[in-house]
């Protein structure tokens, strides 16, 4: 709810959150990395452009790109049997250390002149295998730390942090490139994970008022969990084919913008700064929203971007897809905040981090696939076809889910802790 005092214009879900001296202290650190690593997204990339050779650079970038992340799913699937009894903070501090070792070892292999194409990829590539168990430690940092009613307020935040990231980052690299070598920029990202690595590890995280509940679950892995739970596996599945819908669009969006509105990269810029400002947008209005029924909010939301593909079939100009993929963007922004909030709400509190973990392992996969796809069908079909294709796809995923939630919905919970009732309602909305 909001703030009905003069003076007092922040959501109030906003002023009590930052009120927590933990997160006040952290989410600063989370900012500083999230912002390191959409540097990286432009950075790996050039530097791949520079160090492979000639007639083969294409092929380093995409080996170098797909280094920098999907070594993650594999880590998340094979590490398991060390890292899921390990605590959130120590996942964390992990994967920061590691990713800010190995990533600074790039601008100094580059300085001792040993920065060949395969150290490159190499470090890249052990750079990222602990990178899902990380991104599951920070979900799940703050779980027992805050109260329920908090958890989508804390997930838009951190959301917020990373689509501000993925805006600013590629546009400050741009900027940077022109000065010095991508090397230092990803030597910067290596130092922005030790920041988070010495504040997570230096910060004492209070114990929860919560009892914790006994490690029942501790011993079953992320995947087996998630099959066992229709509603989580069902969440998994729906994400997964939403991404999936997601993955043509950075291949088709642009030869949309060169070929059929016959313009330069520039356009090209505007439409993905759009979309990062409407997430921006719509991931900071959610953490107002506490009372905003989980799956519905979720569905709608896919719904709502399948729509805004559909101005993709307007090629005289780009205003009505612009406002289209804005569109897209900011209904899209909360997704991330909900669907992790309804984990943290529903996955087994001591195996949170081995939830997340194993359902970051499975996404990964579904943009590439999508990718993929989307660059095969180019060669068939014109790139405002897939666009809204996409569209289509995406709005027709929302009443399968519906079946989904429905079906999940029939069969029993586990037995969890008895809340309060305005948290029992907020719960079955």
């Amino acid at each position: 709810m909001f703030s009905a005092q003069p003076g007092r214009p922040v959501p109030g879900p906003y002023r009590s959150l930052f009120a927590d001296r933990t997160f006040r202290r952290l989410m600063p650190v989370f900012a500083l990395s999230d912002l390191g690593d959409g540097m990286s997204v432009v950075a790996v990339a050039w530097l791949a452009l520079t160090l492979g050779p000639d007639g083969g650079q294409g092929s380093l970038v995409g080996v170098a790109v797909a280094a920098y992340v999907l070594p993650g799913a594999l880590g998340a699937l094979l590490l398991g049997r060390w890292t899921r009894h390990l605590p959130a903070q120590r996942l964390l501090v992990a994967d920061s250390a590691v990713r800010a070792v190995l990533l600074g070892a790039v601008p100094v292999a580059h300085v001792a002149g040993v920065l060949t194409p395969a150290v490159y990829v190499g470090l890249l590539g052990a750079s990222s295998l602990l990178h899902a168990w990380g991104k599951a430690g920070k979900h799940a940092l703050f779980v027992p730390l805050l109260p329920a009613d908090q958890r989508v307020a804390a997930n838009s935040v951190l959301s917020t942090s990373l689509w501000g990231a993925t805006t600013a980052g590629p546009a400050l690299a741009g900027l940077l490139v022109g000065v010095v070598s991508p090397v230092w920029i990803i030597g910067l990202d290596a130092m922005t994970f030790a920041v988070l690595a010495v504040q997570v590890g230096r910060t004492t995280l209070r114990d929860s008022a919560t009892p914790r509940p006994r490690p029942a679950t501790g011993t079953k892995s992320g995947l087996s969990i998630l099959w066992h739970r229709p509603e989580l596996l069902g969440l998994l599945l729906v994400t997964w084919v939403f991404n999936f819908a997601f993955g043509p669009v950075e291949v088709a969006l642009p030869l949309f913008v060169s070929g059929d509105l016959d313009a330069g990269a520039g356009l090209l810029g505007v439409y993905w700064a759009a979309f990062g400002i409407g997430a921006v947008t719509g991931a900071l209005a959610l953490g107002a929203a506490r009372r905003l029924p989980l799956w519905p909010a979720m569905l709608g939301i896919i719904a709502g971007h399948g729509v805004g593909m559909l101005p993709f079939a307007f090629t005289h100009t780009a205003v009505p897809s612009l406002i289209g993929f804005a569109f897209a963007g900011l209904v899209y922004g909360p997704y991330s905040a909900l669907s992790f909030t309804l984990i943290q709400d529903r996955a087994p509190a001591d195996s949170l981090t081995t939830v997340l973990a194993a359902r970051g392992a499975v996404l990964l996969t579904a943009s590439p696939i999508g990718a993929a796809l989307g660059g095969f069908l180019l060669d068939r079909t014109s790139a405002p076809s897939i666009l809204v294709g996409c569209g289509a796809l995406m709005i027709a995923v929302v009443p399968v889910s519906a079946v989904v939630l429905k079906r999940s919905a029939d069969r029993p919970r586990p037995h969890r802790p008895a809340h309060g009732p305005a948290e029992h309602a907020r719960r079955t909305a």
